[in-house]
């Protein structure tokens, strides 16, 4: 046989080799993370956290990762009866707390980062400036005993608080509080907004003239990332998760007791057969992904400003806060990461 041919043939096997060897070594990384469904959940920081996993767990640790919608309340009753999607980045306890810690006892799920997201909660907030402007106000208690600095626009000799719109769950929360506190006996005034919209809009409004606003509200947001704002504690003792559970929420309340407000908690959860699949870098990485409230606040401003996706805000973020994220995965993962988001 010619020099040649046989030159030929042996370059063609070399090559059909390497091309096999390659792609066995794709499908062994696919395989070393695996199929992951991640949960986008229908809220702004849910979503950027979402597409953040898919992107990281894809391009820096081989995963086959896709998104599917999420809502706190299906996500993890799917989790828990079918172990499907695999990776809930975050998912709000307090209202599943029960079945939750069960399914964590029984090992169907797991809680792989107990806190993603740092400063986070739903209380009670006035703006930064009108604690700079009055120094002595340090707790709830404080601002209770001052309605006049916050002069109800129907009714000035009453002050306003402005509670959570009809509907929500924190109405009754709130409508509890305040009868706790004795507000009304006090000079205080529940204002309902209306709406989410309404609620926004009452803390630009006030922000745009200079007004000391105070309410209900939650972080993270857009809005407290645009607009300082403060969450006060309570100057209370918690009165205790049976007391919280059994009437705080209810609107049967017959008596309320003075509390602050529960502990917010937020998990990022997988299924059991995730965990136990998923290599030991991907476990590393779901444990050391932290973001800092500030931030989460900022990208949530750059959502609303920009009319911005999950996934568009995803590689705002991964582009801008390379100094956030490289913390949290390896320095491999890194640069694949960074190359793919270019």
């Amino acid at each position: 046989m010619n020099n040649k041919i046989i030159i030929g043939i042996l370059i063609v096997i070399a090559v059909i080799a390497a091309m096999f060897l390659s792609d066995k070594d794709q499908k062994a990384d696919v395989a070393s993370c695996g199929d992951v469904k991640i949960a986008d959940m229908n809220w702004d920081s849910a979503s950027l956290m979402a597409n953040i996993d898919k992107v990281i767990l894809t391009e820096g640790y081989g995963c086959n990762a896709t998104l599917v919608p999420g809502d706190t309340m299906p996500t993890f009753t799917s989790m828990d009866t079918k172990g499907e999607p695999d990776l809930a980045p975050e998912l709000w306890i307090n209202s599943i707390r029960d079945p939750l810690e069960k399914a964590f006892s029984e090992k169907r799920l797991h809680s792989v980062n107990g806190a993603p997201i740092t400063g986070l909660g739903e209380g009670w907030w006035v703006p930064q400036y009108f604690l700079d402007a009055n120094p002595d106000i340090k707790t709830v208690q404080d601002v209770i005993k001052r309605p006049d600095l916050f002069p109800d626009k129907e009714d000035a000799s009453k002050g306003a608080f402005v509670t959570c719109p009809a509907g929500w769950a924190c109405q009754l929360v709130n409508a509890n509080l305040f009868k706790a506190f004795e507000m009304e006996s006090k000079g205080w005034k529940l204002v309902n907004p209306g709406s989410g919209a309404g609620l926004d809009g009452s803390i630009a409004k006030a922000f745009e003239r200079n007004e000391n606003w105070f309410g209900y509200y939650w972080s993270p947001t857009s809005t407290v990332g645009k607009y300082p704002m403060v969450k006060l504690d309570f100057g209370v003792p918690y009165a205790g998760d049976e007391h919280w559970n059994s009437c705080m929420g209810k609107d049967d309340c017959k008596d309320p007791k003075p509390t602050s407000w529960t502990v917010s908690e937020v998990h990022s959860v997988t299924s059991d057969s995730f965990k136990n699949t998923s290599n030991e870098e991907v476990a590393k990485y779901l444990q050391d992904r932290i973001y800092p409230g500030s931030v989460m606040n900022e990208m949530l401003v750059y959502m609303t400003d920009n009319q911005a996706t999950g996934a568009d805000a995803a590689i705002e973020f991964l582009r801008k806060k390379s100094d956030l994220w490289t913390k949290w995965v390896s320095a491999d993962a890194a640069e694949k990461i960074k190359a793919a988001v270019k």
